[in-house]
């Protein structure tokens, strides 16, 4: 098991941590971790070890291996691998962590502008999109542009929380996500809340602390995906 770091502090950039183990297939396993592991439309992290000797391990991409509670660092091809039990500085690549976590907070927005059943997400570094279950709705692109921009400028705090997974059980209409359901069996489920009253629900993605840091948004292009399904996408302006 992996302790996640960047559950309780998404800005944490770099951590000590002890090698537990390496993966049939090479990857690498901590005892403790600042890498975000892919999931719910989130990419996993990338960076580097950077090992007492001073060299350094680069990291691809970071996913969670079946147990879902042990994350895996996959490291680029060709490189060696530290032994079990040795001590290890990670860093994750933050300029690209903290546009994901801009995009995340902002992609929750979009689901609160167009209140509609989410099918399916992405999230990017860059770009992000979200499918609606929308019928014969239609969208007014400026009236979202604004709608959008404004929940952002507004400088609502983003916090998590923790419910039980028999009061999630009680509450479905914090479900947004029909394709993607939040992770249950551990016994609670994480929370994020934009905001007093303006959004929550379950989520265990990485986000910025306030909406004005999300900046400017921009619409991408809009689609129909299927009769009733529409696909929205987002970017960050810089």
């Amino acid at each position: 098991m992996t302790t996640p770091l960047f559950r309780d502090d998404a800005y944490l950039r770099t951590c000590e941590a002890k090698v537990t183990g390496i993966n049939e297939r090479g990857g690498i396993l901590l005892d403790r971790s600042v890498f975000y592991a892919t999931g719910g439309g989130q990419p996993g992290d990338c960076g580097y070890l950077e090992l007492d000797d001073g060299n350094r391990i680069d990291i691809a991409t970071t996913v969670f291996d079946d147990d879902r509670t042990t994350i895996v660092h996959v490291p680029n091809a060709g490189q060696a691998v530290p032994p079990e039990g040795s001590i290890v500085t990670a860093h994750i690549d933050w300029p690209r962590r903290y546009r994901l976590m801009r995009m995340h907070t902002a992609l929750h927005l979009l689901s609160v502008a167009l209140p509609f059943p989410v099918t399916g997400g992405q999230i990017g570094d860059t770009e992000g999109r979200l499918d609606f279950d929308m019928g014969t709705e239609t969208i007014d692109k400026d009236t979202l542009l604004e709608a959008l921009n404004n929940l952002a400028g507004r400088d609502h705090t983003v916090t998590s929380e923790w419910i039980t997974d028999a009061e999630l059980e009680a509450n479905p209409g914090l479900v947004k996500t029909m394709s993607v359901k939040p992770p249950k069996g551990s016994g609670k489920v994480r929370l994020v809340r934009i905001g007093s009253d303006i959004d929550l629900q379950p989520c265990g993605g990485t986000h910025v602390s306030r909406t004005s840091e999300i900046g400017e948004l921009a619409l991408g292009k809009i689609e129909n995906k299927g009769k009733q399904n529409r696909r929205v996408r987002i970017r960050l302006v810089d």
